[in-house]
């Protein structure tokens, strides 16, 4: 009888990847590096994952519950002030960006390494920025802006550059300024 996997393997392996691919990115990563790091044997490993295709999509998906659980304890507590939940989303990125080892978004960073837009990588990427823009645009949609896309792209804008200069510059860099932009440009648009 074939011995069976420890419950929570899938987990490991994916928590064990994650690590790497955050700190190195998906490519530089090889599934080698993975099995070891993680010390398991290439059939358990695909047991779990196909491939490393499926691996990097778990991984993304796993990311993607991660900026949920960030939306939800920024926007959560403002729930009757969209206009201080945008601020309070710039607020978590901002903290979340200038983080020690942070580089960046890795959403963003996955899509850059995956730029055919066939790729299962790319369209989960794609996705969940789309699925952003969404959330933006409809809680622009419940201030008193007179412009609300325009609102709700501008904080698209501040949290994209607020990822890349967190991760290039830490706390020494513009990030914590723009929680700061982010209430001038919501007073401003929401007067």
């Amino acid at each position: 009888m074939a011995r069976q996997p420890a419950a929570g393997v899938r987990d490991h392996i994916l928590d064990a990847a994650s690590k790497l691919f955050d700190a190195h990115g998906v490519h530089a990563v090889g599934l080698q590096q993975i099995i070891e790091t993680y010390g398991c044997g290439k059939n358990l490993f695909y047991r779990e994952f196909a491939s490393k295709d499926d691996l990097v999509v778990a991984y993304l998906r796993q990311c993607q519950a991660d900026w949920h659980r960030t939306v939800e304890d920024a926007v959560g507590p403002h729930e009757s002030d969209p206009a201080a939940a945008l601020v309070s989303l710039v607020r978590a990125v901002a903290d979340k960006s200038i983080c020690a080892g942070t580089r960046g978004c890795p959403l963003r960073n996955t899509y850059a390494e995956f730029p055919d837009p066939t790729h299962p990588a790319h369209q989960v990427a794609a996705d969940h920025f789309k699925d952003v823009r969404t959330l933006l645009h409809s809680l622009a949609a419940q201030t008193n802006a007179a412009d609300p896309g325009t609102l709700a792209d501008r904080i698209m804008l501040i949290i994209d550059g607020v990822y890349a200069n967190g991760a290039t510059l830490g706390a020494a860099g513009a990030a914590p300024s723009a929680v700061t932009f982010a209430e001038y440009i919501v007073a401003a648009m929401t007067r």
